[in-house]
């Protein structure tokens, strides 16, 4: 059974709102998995979908840029050790030319992109500020009007691609899926894989128990439609007109298709934590 660290147990209090000892004993069942604590508390508690975890595992900063006559879009990810390297005006200036180096190519694979100049480039880098340097991913888009939005922190950014309508559109929409993080552009989007476990979450919750079968059924339809309409962007209500939902929009500008991609520095990255004492009794057995 893994242990259950001080840490841990804050983290999942953060992320739900509940008490300490339930957070630990939900830890402790979880084998200290802190997503399967979560999926657990939702059955057991009732509680809603939690808070994402408070910080990200890597720094670093997204970059965009756009074609001209908005045919397409690139997006890119490049990661540092800490949010100081970050800022540093090399790694600035490094990051846009991994950027215009994508946009020129097309390229959408980071490995292929990084074979020589780049690469070098990146080394001097790393001998330069003492950290390690990682071009992460690229993400494009094409259509018929492409647009990028990065949040003011680099940190969240997000491209939309539609059939019709205006850049101008296509930008606040962009704005709209960075600031919201919808699931899926419609809710025939959603995999089915991901109703089926919204749908045992909410079997499980205590509300259900000892209903008659007709009004799970119905208690499930409601909240499932509520799911879906929650994490679908053509049904989310616009960030910049909360009366006005995304779908209404684009079917006013005539945009039968939209089609978007967003990303977070770090998201998927797990760095592997330490104490400060364990690190030094490592040290001291080599």
């Amino acid at each position: 059974m893994a242990v259950v660290s001080a840490s841990m147990v804050k983290e999942l209090r953060e992320r739900t709102a509940l008490g300490m000892m339930e957070c630990k004993k939900a830890l402790a069942a979880a084998d200290g998995n802190i997503e399967k604590a979560i999926e657990d508390l939702r059955k057991s508690s009732g509680i809603k979908a939690a808070k994402k975890a408070g910080r990200t595992a890597a720094e670093g900063v997204l970059c965009a840029k756009v074609a001209p006559d908005n045919s397409y879009a690139v997006l890119v990810e490049v990661n540092s050790e800490t949010d100081f390297a970050a800022r540093d005006a090399g790694f600035l200036a490094f990051v846009n030319r991994v950027v215009e180096a994508a946009f020129a190519s097309r390229q959408t694979d980071m490995a292929t992109l990084m074979v020589g100049e780049l690469n070098h480039a990146r080394q001097a880098l790393v001998q330069k500020i003492g950290e390690n340097i990682s071009p992460r991913r690229i993400e494009m888009l094409s259509g018929s009007v492409v647009a990028a939005y990065v949040h003011s922190n680099n940190r969240i950014g997000a491209l939309v691609a539609l059939d019709s309508g205006t850049p101008e559109l296509a930008k606040d929409i962009a704005m709209h899926v960075t600031a919201v993080n919808p699931r899926v552009a419609s809710r025939a989007d959603m995999p089915a894989v991901e109703v089926a476990k919204e749908e045992e979450i909410i079997r499980a919750q205590p509300d259900m128990v000892g209903k008659p079968d007709k009004i799970v059924a119905k208690m499930m339809g409601g909240r499932i439609n509520k799911f879906l309409a929650e994490n679908s962007l053509l049904e989310q209500p616009f960030v910049k007109q909360p009366d006005v939902k995304v779908g209404d929009l684009v079917k006013q500008a005539g945009v039968n298709k939209t089609t978007f991609t967003r990303i977070e520095v770090g998201e998927g990255i797990v760095l592997e934590k330490k104490d400060f004492a364990t690190e030094v009794a490592a040290q001291l057995q080599v």
